[in-house]
């Protein structure tokens, strides 16, 4: 039998790669993004609660009402932006479900979309599988801005959506409110759709305020937003997050999201609307990933990494160029093999091979975790 792959340049994901390789060298893992702490104690209770309850059939297709209005109150607490539970928010298996599942609604082939590298790695396959072309635009460094004069240029009749990501994974930086006006003013007028991915919402840090498109009434008409809740419950393996977005863009997404995953897991949709309840559980989560991030700076300062800056997600960039002259996966590996110490090359978030001497780490861990890392980090 002989197969010919839709993806024959695809292999595994550099996540799963590392992540893998961790494991078989017992290698303190910073490299894939999750905590490796425990999620609140009360958010497992009312898992175990609506479990109990009987609540393990199929929830709504567009997701449980009771999240939907939870996730209205939180655009409107947050953003001052109206959201109808009913008819444009949904519930998703995850950010990455939202996003393959706008992209597929929307793109045809030939229709052009544009990305920002370094861009996170699920984006352009979903592109190309639906026969659109990629036009991606790098962000320059090191702060990683957009070039808005280049992206005027790169718009064509041809270009259907663009993406972004704010907070940025994987440069942990953010886009201003000037930038987000740039784009409402590039966009005005035109049927370009916006993708924002928002899953790092609740985590800007030293007083800065997320700039949801949300926030512009202009642009948030003509915007899907893609958010998670497994980043800001602590609890990535639930797979869980949500679009918000008109009712007319709504419409054509909830047509792929049914034939996708029809729904998501029902007892766990209940468990966090009733967990955000209590606004403080998203709300101070930038306060304690902030702590996070100056902590772990604070341990690797004296190391020879040059430290990038972090406005933001819970992963800090590191320069390399004073340690060694290898490529940054070579170095991402040797790192594991003989350090016992995971991080991931930015080069992986690059459609074309690119060398600046990166490397990200997670520091969404305990402390004792990023303790051990630091003193690996300090030594090299």
């Amino acid at each position: 039998m002989q197969i010919h792959s839709k993806f024959p340049n695809i292999g595994t994901t550099i996540f799963t790669l590392m992540s893998g390789l961790a494991k078989e060298h017992n290698a303190i893992n910073l490299s894939q993004g999750f905590p490796d702490f425990e999620c609140d104690a009360k958010l497992k209770e009312l898992a175990n609660k609506y479990v109990n309850a009987g609540f393990n059939q199929y929830a709504p297709m567009q997701g449980a009402l009771a999240l939907r209005e939870r996730i209205s109150e939180l655009l409107q607490g947050c953003y001052n932006a109206n959201y109808n539970p009913e008819t444009e928010i949904t519930v998703t298996a995850g950010a990455t479900q939202a996003i393959f599942t706008s992209i597929s609604a929307f793109v045809k082939t030939g229709d052009e979309v544009i990305v920002f590298e370094p861009v996170y790695d699920c984006y352009i396959p979903a592109i190309e599988m639906m026969g659109g072309i990629v036009k991606p635009i790098e962000l320059t460094y090191p702060n990683f801005e957009i070039n808005w004069e280049l992206v005027k240029n790169t718009i064509s009749d041809k270009t259907k959506l663009i993406i972004i990501n704010t907070p940025h994974n994987p440069s942990g930086t953010t886009l201003s409110e000037n930038d987000i006006l740039e784009l409402q003013n590039i966009v005005c007028n035109t049927n370009i759709i916006v993708i924002s991915d928002e899953v790092y919402e609740h985590m800007v840090f030293d007083g800065d305020q997320h700039q949801s498109v949300a926030l512009y009434k202009s642009l948030a008409r003509q915007s899907i937003i893609v958010s998670s809740f497994g980043k800001t419950i602590h609890a990535t393996g639930w797979k869980i997050g949500y679009v918000a977005a008109p009712k007319e863009l709504m419409i054509e997404f909830r047509k792929v999201h049914q034939f996708l995953v029809f729904c998501v897991n029902h007892a766990l949709q209940l468990a966090i609307a009733d967990y955000l309840k209590d606004e403080l559980t998203y709300r101070g989560l930038h306060s304690f990933y902030e702590s996070k991030r100056n902590y772990f700076k604070k341990l690797i300062s004296s190391s020879r990494f040059i430290l990038e800056p972090c406005q933001g997600t819970y992963f800090q960039l590191v320069n390399y160029k004073n340690i060694t002259e290898e490529s940054d996966s070579d170095f991402a590996i040797r790192l594991i093999k003989e350090k016992g110490l995971a991080a991931i090359p930015l080069s992986g978030f690059y459609s074309k091979p690119k060398q600046q001497k990166l490397l990200r780490f997670c520091f969404a861990k305990k402390e004792e975790t990023l303790e051990k890392a630091a003193e690996i980090i300090c030594k090299l």
